[in-house]
């Protein structure tokens, strides 16, 4: 069996367009945050969402602590937010934080969810966080920030989703 390289992974990986997201908590009477792409919604009931942080990441053991979290998704335009987070500060930013809850979500956020952590999975290199969703927004006037292959775009021409039947129990098999 061939070994995976690490930089091809990243580089398949990078293929699967995601949203942008700042992923925050208040530890030891400061605001942390970090910017991440991996995240996602878990259960609908309870609701739970999932996010995927490093184990070399400061907000590891922030969040271990605080056992607590919030998810604010980036909206289109909000590139130097992901930058700062990301480790490229940019100081001419002011008031990019609300309270929600007694963490910090980003205040132009498209949506932010406010959790308590269910569960952590140490799983390789990062560690996943299960959060139950406590408080929750979505302003339905911004559209997302995106992330592909390494750079930050946006839709340019979002579809509206077909409407759902009530209680279909669809499965598709290939």
């Amino acid at each position: 069996m061939n070994a995976i390289d690490p930089r091809e992974l990243r580089n398949a990986c990078g293929q699967f367009g995601t949203g942008v997201t700042i992923i925050t908590t208040h530890c030891d009477g400061r605001d942390h945050g970090m910017t991440a792409n991996a995240f996602m919604s878990v259960s609908l009931d309870p609701p739970l969402v999932a996010i995927s942080v490093a184990k070399n990441a400061k907000m590891l053991s922030n969040i271990h602590k605080t056992n607590r979290f919030a998810v604010s998704v980036l909206a289109e335009g909000t590139e130097d937010l992901a930058w700062h987070f990301a480790g490229k500060p940019k100081l001419d930013l002011c008031d990019i934080f609300e309270r929600r809850n007694d963490l910090p979500v980003i205040a132009d956020a498209a949506a932010y969810f406010v959790t308590d952590l269910a569960d952590a999975i140490v799983a390789g290199d990062h560690t996943i966080f299960l959060g139950h969703v406590r408080e929750m927004s979505l302003d339905h006037s911004k559209r997302p920030l995106l992330f592909f292959r390494g750079r930050f775009g946006s839709l340019a021409d979002p579809h509206p989703a077909p409407p759902l039947l009530d209680h279909a129990g669809y499965e598709f098999i290939w």
